[in-house]
């Protein structure tokens, strides 16, 4: 196939879970093994739109949800803080597979999606069967990124730090698609996707709450901004950097120009049945997207492991 020339999910559903109503796209048979993809920043539920008909047409329950802060996903209430540290959203990943009776899935993300199945994955490891994460392992605390980065890589996360200001703020809002949209050619400098492509998943980040939810999730990981008491404790056990003993297959694009942590870094934290693949080709951040074929390979391999 080629990769982005699904036109649509069809009709997408709406679930209350937690404190969100989580909007979603599902495929294949309702009894099959479930698996839940996660998209990041600033993608959405179509960088799996190649790789769920795949997983549907060999038996799999897709589920893709909106992250909080994308789509049709919302907040049930108005006092709820609008929060992007990594516990929150990993916890929203439990609500939804609780509302959809879910009891256990194969997890599969990329981004702020890898990071939530790498979170569930350690600390829930009875509802992961299985994992597949793109740049493998990115479990964090605020203590971690409060530490110095060498300069060439502090560079790569210049907007870490534009929105660690005010007028970073201001200019996501005001500017969030243009802003998108050059964070995927710098991410993925050899993807030529088209303006359909991206129009497609930007109209994601009109949500009302996304700018906040972003600009939150970054300024939480360098410690600019507090979290939610109620998630202390798992924050803790985060920042011990647990291992993660679920089977998993990691993921790297040979063209990723986003920041990302080397394959060999990682490797010793995947104490069980494990696998790196190097994905070739120009393949850049966005894999799922860019190379979709490879994503559902890896979501039924780890599934036999």
């Amino acid at each position: 196939m080629k990769p982005g020339t699904s036109a649509s999910f069809g009709a997408l559903k709406q679930v209350d879970a937690g404190p969100l109503s989580v909007g979603y796209a599902e495929a294949g048979p309702a009894g099959g093994p479930a698996v839940m993809l996660l998209h990041g920043w600033p993608y959405d539920i179509h960088s799996f739109a190649d790789v769920t008909p795949v997983l549907a047409s060999a038996g799999y329950r897709v589920i893709v949800p909106f992250v909080r802060g994308y789509g049709t996903t919302r907040f049930l209430s108005g006092d709820t803080l609008r929060n992007g540290q990594q516990a929150a959203l990993a916890a929203d990943l439990i609500a939804l597979m609780d509302a959809l009776g879910i009891k256990k899935a194969i997890l599969g993300g990329f981004d702020w999606g890898a990071r939530s199945a790498g979170v569930v994955a350690a600390l829930w490891p009875g509802r992961c069967a299985a994992l597949v994460s793109v740049s493998g392992y990115l479990i964090g605390s605020q203590a971690a990124g409060a530490a110095p980065l060498p300069p060439r890589a502090e560079h790569a996360w210049w907007y870490q730090y534009y929105f660690a200001t005010e007028r970073g703020r201001a200019g996501y809002g005001t500017y969030r698609r243009e802003f998108s949209k050059l964070i995927w050619q710098l991410a993925s400098p050899k993807w030529a996707f088209d303006d359909a492509t991206f129009a497609r998943s930007a109209a994601a980040f009109d949500n009302p709450d996304h700018v906040t939810i972003v600009i939150h999730n970054y300024r939480w990981r360098i410690g600019l901004a507090a979290g939610e008491p109620h998630y202390d404790d798992l924050e803790a056990r985060l920042a011990g950097a647990p291992a993660i003993a679920v089977p998993t297959i990691t993921l790297e694009g040979d063209a990723n120009g986003a920041p990302h942590p080397d394959p060999g870094s990682y490797a010793g934290k995947f104490t069980g049945t494990y696998e790196h693949r190097t994905i070739e080709g120009g393949i850049g951040h966005n894999l799922p997207q860019e190379a979709p074929q490879a994503i559902a390979q890896a979501i039924a391999d780890v599934d036999g492991f």
